[in-house]
This record gives structure tokens, C-alpha cells and sequence, in this order.
């Protein structure tokens, strides 16, 4: 019961695939990390312990003013400025301020494709060249046969949500596009076959 107290207060409810980054090395103290879409601040935790400069935006004030209460807990003289009340898509950050831009959970509510698109630009905007993207989004890959179509790439999913969806060969065309470059294979997991979340990892060249 100790160690799990003890990972809990250290990591949060962090994402298992951005701990996976972390244990690969690839996030280092120092580092500028964007959560985009931050929520509460679920994966930030270990970031704002170990000197990361952390940043956050989210539609939700309710969720910036408890990423705020949480960074100040944990950092005492943490800049509330850094985390906003802003949507994805047009946020008010420079180009190439962050080593590292997190997207968790947060693209399957684009509205459309449009709006896909314009958050995925707005924060590959914001990422240095030689940072890190990381979205963690739902898919069709594995449970084709359980979608209805609501046209536009919008699915209604066994559970009754209707989320935009990608697959493998669109998240490929936007990383051509963007000339950015796989920094992990392309990973799914099918969750007791009622929605699918894939991991879509690349540097920005």
C-alpha cells in the first residue's frame, strides 16, 4: 500500500504512454512541455515535481483553475499564466515555444474534420523543430465493424458516444504533411471491444 501511495503522489494518474516516453529518456528536466487539452492536470504531476517547465491549455475553466490549485501545491512560485483557458485550436502561445506537446484523450472530440486538422496545425505550430508530439486518440482500428457512420469520420461507438475517428493511413498522410517523422510505431488497444485508442508519436524535423 506505501509504494502505491508513493507512485501515485510521484506520477499522478499519468498516461502509461507518456511514462513510456519517460522511461525511454526522451523527456529530460528542462524540458517545455505543453498539455494541450490538460484537463486537471492528470499527466503533469511527475512534470511539475522534477523541474519541467509545464504548460496547459483547456476549454474547461473549472480544469485551469484546478491544474492552477495543483501546480501552486506543488510548485509554490509556478506562473498561473502558463496554464489558460483556451481552445486547441487557436491558442495564444508562440510558434516553436515546446519541446513537447501532449495531446491525451482529447482530438476524438474534434467536431469535425476541419477542426481536426486546425488542432493538430495549431499545435505542431507551437512545437519546436526537433520536439516531441504525442497524442493519445481514439480509432476505428480493430472495431470497424462495431461503428455507425455519422458521416465526416464521426462514429457513434458501442457505448453510445459520438467521437471523430482516425485510422492509420490519415494519421500517416498528416505526418507527410506536416514533414514530421514517426517516433514510434503506430500501437493500438481495442478496450473490451468498445472503443479503440491508437498512439500516434513524431518528431518535428
Amino acid at each position: 500500500m506505501l509504494l502505491e501511495t508513493n507512485l501515485q503522489k510521484e506520477f499522478g494518474s499519468i498516461d502509461i504512454y507518456v511514462f513510456d516516453q519517460l522511461l525511454k529518456g526522451r523527456l529530460q528536466p528542462g524540458m517545455s512541455i505543453l498539455d494541450a487539452g490538460c484537463g486537471g492536470g492528470r499527466n503533469l504531476v511527475y512534470f511539475l515535481r522534477h523541474g519541467f517547465k509545464v504548460y496547459g491549455v483547456d476549454q474547461a475553466p473549472e480544469a485551469i483553475s484546478q491544474i492552477r490549485l495543483l501546480a501552486n501545491q506543488l510548485v509554490p512560485d509556478h506562473n498561473n499564466d502558463m496554464f489558460r483557458v483556451e481552445g486547441i485550436d487557436q491558442m495564444s502561445f508562440g510558434d516553436a515555444s515546446f519541446d513537447v506537446v501532449i495531446s491525451s484523450a482529447v482530438l476524438h472530440f474534434a467536431l469535425e474534420e476541419a477542426h481536426w486538422h486546425a488542432m493538430v496545425n495549431e499545435m505542431w505550430r507551437v512545437l519546436k523543430p526537433g520536439g516531441i508530439f504525442f497524442a493519445r486518440l481514439s480509432s476505428t482500428v480493430g472495431i470497424e465493424d462495431r461503428l455507425q457512420s455519422l458521416g465526416g469520420r464521426r462514429y457513434r461507438l458501442p457505448t453510445g458516444h459520438d467521437w471523430f475517428l482516425v485510422d492509420y493511413d490519415m494519421l500517416n498522410e498528416k505526418t507527410i504533411e506536416l514533414g514530421g517523422e514517426w517516433l514510434e510505431p503506430f500501437k493500438t488497444v481495442v478496450v473490451h471491444n468498445s472503443r479503440s485508442m491508437s498512439n500516434w508519436c513524431l518528431r518535428k524535423q
